[in-house]
C-alpha cells in the first residue's frame, strides 16, 4: 500500500444503534449495520497495522445552532421531533460517542464536523495535506449522505478517491447500490477494502472497466428506448 493513503472513517456514532430515535424521524434501519460495523473494525486494524492515518468525522450540532441549520433539515426535524424521545444529557452525549466497536485509538485524528461533507467547515483538507495524503478509503455511514458528499468533495479538493463497498452503508439496500453506482460514474475506485488497501493496488478500475457503474442494457431495451 502506497504511504500516501488515509482511511476516513465517517460518522460511526452510537446513535445509529437507536432505532427508537430513527423511527419517530421517518429513518428505517440502516441496512447490514452489525456487518459493517465488523468489516469497519477489520479495515481500521488493517489500516493501523499498515501505517495508514485515520481520520474519523463525529456529526456534531453547530456552535451557532439554528443561525447555521440547513433549512430543509430544520424544517423535517420541527415537523417530527416531537415524536422523538426526550433524552437526558448523558444519552445525548453517547449518541453522539464514537462506537466501542470502531473507537478511535492513540494517533487517530477526531474532526467534528457539521454537514453532510467531510470537508465542509472542517479542517480535514489542511490534516490531508499535512499527512502528504493523495489517496483516500472512505468506509462509514451512510452511503448515498455523507459517505457520497465526502467523497464529491475529495475529488473536488484533487484527491484520488476509494470507497469501501462492504464497509459502508444506508437506509437499505436500493439507496446503497445507486450510491455507489453513482460514484462509480464521477470515477470512484468503489471495491472491497481488502482489495483497497492492497500493496500496490492500482485504483483504475474506474477507468479500464467498460459502463462503470452504468448498465448497459438500458438503452438497447425497447421499454427504455421508447420512452
Amino acid at each position: 500500500m502506497s504511504d500516501n493513503t488515509a482511511l476516513l472513517m465517517v460518522d460511526m456514532q452510537n446513535g445509529y444503534l437507536r432505532q427508537d430515535l430513527r423511527d419517530p424521524l421517518g429513518w428505517p434501519p440502516i441496512w447490514r449495520l452489525p456487518d459493517i460495523v465488523d468489516e469497519c473494525a477489520q479495515l481500521l486494524a488493517a489500516a493501523r497495522e499498515s501505517g495508514i492515518p485515520v481520520v474519523y468525522s463525529q456529526q456534531s450540532p453547530s456552535p451557532a445552532g439554528e443561525l447555521a441549520a440547513n433549512p430543509r433539515a430544520a424544517q423535517h426535524h420541527r415537523l417530527r421531533d416531537s415524536g422523538v424521545p426526550a433524552l437526558t444529557a448523558a444519552e445525548r452525549q453517547w449518541n453522539a460517542e464514537i462506537m466501542d466497536a470502531v473507537a478511535p485509538q492513540t494517533g487517530d485524528v477526531v474532526l467534528a464536523k457539521t454537514r453532510h461533507s467531510f470537508f465542509a467547515y472542517t479542517e480535514l483538507s489542511p490534516v490531508l495535506r499535512s499527512l502528504r495524503v493523495q489517496r483516500l478509503i472512505v468506509a462509514g455511514l451512510q452511503t448515498n449522505v455523507c459517505i457520497e458528499a465526502t467523497v464529491r468533495a475529495g475529488l473536488e479538493h484533487n484527491f484520488s478517491v476509494a470507497v469501501a463497498e462492504d464497509a459502508v452503508s444506508t437506509d437499505g439496500p436500493d439507496l446503497h447500490f445507486a450510491s455507489l453506482n453513482a460514484m462509480r460514474v464521477i470515477y470512484v475506485e468503489v471495491d472491497g477494502w481488502r482489495e483497497l488497501i492492497r500493496p500496490g493496488a492500482p485504483w483504475d478500475r474506474a477507468y479500464t472497466t467498460p459502463n462503470y457503474g452504468r448498465n448497459p442494457e438500458y438503452w438497447s431495451d425497447p421499454a427504455f428506448v421508447e420512452r
